[in-house]
């Protein structure tokens, strides 16, 4: 997410930035130069982490165990309770779901135009007004839809999502809830309540409280319930706490997650067809397949938050694993390692002195 002028603010998306697709930037005059992002985490170690393993042997390593808020980076676990329902046939993936349904979680102009993008891109599968639940899973990686999140988690349900968390073998992991819902708090739970009065409200909340309330305001979006958000629902102190209030977890953590997906031999050969079928998105770009036989990643961001976690198996059986971090941002730096981070990604997986220099400068 991020904040949209004049509007209500961003995504729990992420700039899903597509390997290679940086040239056009660079074709407009603007050269991302991967430093920015190395150097913001060598020198600001309290706002970043990261960990990146190279052929299962660790490369680079930043406050491994801190624990930071995901943003949409914790959809990865929505994907694998998916693929593991897919597989064992408690789920249809190919069931027809209406789209009104999934419009019931949609909030308009807090998504930085996720899911009507997402829409746009799936026309062609949408006869009747309805697409199927495999289409929704992929919506919700490629383009970080929250409102297809918030149906599946509702679907899949939300017990067994953090219960899969657990069989994972995740040590260090908040639990996942409602999180469009949560948008809905301050306007639901303190009707009466605005400016600096709402604000101590919420953060008087504990995560219990929080995420109950979520889960209420969930059952009234899914019976039917609907609201205007306007601008100062969502100022920029409310979006901090919702921001803060994201899951936390760890780049540890989501970095052997990426290498449980890339070996591809954790998960039943099953369940690696439909995780593989909702992560690699990135695969559909030639210019990926020249290079890769696997990639697949997820990145998350609001106004204070970055997170991404990737992984990718190169031509010549090289596997990569990375996960990094950022919190408690300026919008001006948010937007800027924003800008450099798929030029970071594309020099770490496959120039070898760069990554050489990446665990040089953060082993200082």
């Amino acid at each position: 997410m991020s904040i949209l002028p004049k509007k209500v603010f961003v995504s729990l998306g992420v700039f899903c930035c597509f390997f290679f697709l940086f040239r056009s930037a660079t074709a407009q005059g603007f050269s991302p130069d991967e430093k920015v992002v190395l150097e913001f985490i060598r020198d600001f170690p309290n706002q970043s982490a990261i960990k990146l393993v190279r052929n299962d042997t660790v490369l680079a390593l930043k406050n491994p165990n801190k624990m930071m808020p995901l943003a949409s980076t914790m959809k990865i676990i929505i994907a694998m309770e998916y693929a593991e329902q897919a597989a064992s046939g408690d789920l249809d993936p190919d069931e027809l779901i209406s789209l009104e349904e999934v419009a019931k979680y949609y909030l308009p102009n807090t998504d930085a135009n996720a899911h009507p993008a997402w829409l746009q891109s799936v026309s062609g599968k949408t006869g009747g007004g309805s697409i199927s639940i495999r289409e929704l899973a992929k919506g919700m990686i490629s383009h970080s839809s929250n409102a297809n999140s918030e149906w599946l988690l509702d679907r899949l349900g939300l017990e067994k999502v953090n219960a899969r968390i657990d069989s994972l073998g995740i040590q260090h992991h908040e639990d996942i809830f409602y999180f469009v819902s949560a948008l809905l708090i301050g306007k639901e739970q303190f009707k009466d309540l605005n400016g600096d009065e709402l604000l101590v409200s919420l953060k008087e909340m504990n995560l219990s409280e929080y995420a109950e309330a979520s889960a209420e305001i969930h059952e009234k979006l899914k019976s039917g319930a609907t609201y205007q958000l306007e601008l100062t629902d969502l100022g920029i102190d409310i979006q901090r706490v919702w921001s803060d209030n994201f899951p936390a977890s760890t780049v540890s953590e989501y970095a052997d997650l990426m290498g449980k997906i890339n070996s591809k031999a954790y998960f039943s050969p099953e369940t690696q067809i439909y995780l593989d079928e909702v992560m690699e998105f990135l695969m559909q770009n030639p210019a990926n397949r020249a290079i890769f036989q696997h990639a697949g990643m997820k990145g998350g961001s609001s106004a204070f938050i970055l997170t991404k976690s990737l992984y990718v198996t190169d031509t010549e059986g090289n596997t990569t694993e990375m996960a990094y971090f950022f919190d408690e941002l300026w919008p001006i730096t948010n937007m800027r390692l924003q800008q450099n981070m798929n030029q970071f990604e594309l020099k770490v997986l496959t120039d070898p002195a760069f990554r050489k220099f990446v665990g040089k400068e953060l082993s200082k």
